[in-house]
């Protein structure tokens, strides 16, 4: 079976709703926020289906013993957000997974030459080779930020088929070249938009996400 990059864009209503809010450019950076909280919450909730590792057990209901299953507590699982803007994302993401370790990955682009310069790298040196991967990145534009950020974490021991991105818009360039570097991962997004500008910004998008979060 050949191995081949595949991109959700849940139908969900909630998702949908927020996904509109955020790209308002009238949206004030508060309620951006909140957005991004909320499109993290429920793209995760979405990626985490056949993904969790789980574990099968019984348990005594007030009334007898019944089959449960469980997530697994004893498999690793691990949250990257792409500093600044995968930091809007991961509340919600970590709501969802608790128990997830939490490692940051910052990136800055140069806004000459667009290409991600890596200012804090707080990856383990190694991952353990079952460890789920959550990575947290709301634009996936020209794909710079996020093939930086698979390259690292490849080369820690990351298996790309047991990762998932979360992204809140998506636009061809990026996913052309994951699909070429890394078949078999999967891509969460509330939106695949058409074009990416002479700016490396999606088109229509949502702007500068880390600024809008922020305030600045």
């Amino acid at each position: 079976m050949t191995l081949q990059l595949r991109v959700y864009v849940p139908p969900h209503p909630l998702i949908k709703h927020w996904l509109a809010v955020a790209r308002d450019a009238a949206t004030p950076s508060v309620l951006f926020r909140s957005a991004m909280t909320e499109l993290g919450r429920w793209l995760t909730y979405e990626a985490a289906r056949d993904w969790l590792p789980t574990l099968e057990t019984t348990v005594e209901s007030p009334l007898d013993f019944c089959p449960a299953t469980l997530v697994d507590p004893q498999m690793p699982v691990a949250v990257v957000p792409i500093l600044r803007a995968g930091l809007g994302l991961l509340e919600g993401a970590q709501t969802l997974l608790p128990l997830a370790s939490i490692y940051h990955y910052g990136l800055v682009r140069d806004e000459e030459t667009l290409q991600p310069q890596c200012y804090l790298n707080k990856l383990p040196e190694k991952f353990d080779s079952q460890t789920r991967v959550l990575i947290t990145d709301p634009m996936l534009a020209t794909g710079g930020s996020i093939m930086s950020a698979m390259a690292e974490l490849t080369q820690r021991g990351v298996d790309p088929t047991l990762a998932r991105i979360v992204c809140v818009v998506a636009a061809p360039p990026a996913l052309q070249k994951l699909s070429a570097a890394y078949p078999g991962l999967i891509v969460y997004t509330a939106a695949i938009d058409e074009k990416v500008n002479d700016r490396g910004f999606i088109v229509p998008g949502l702007g500068d996400a880390g600024d809008r979060i922020f305030g600045t």
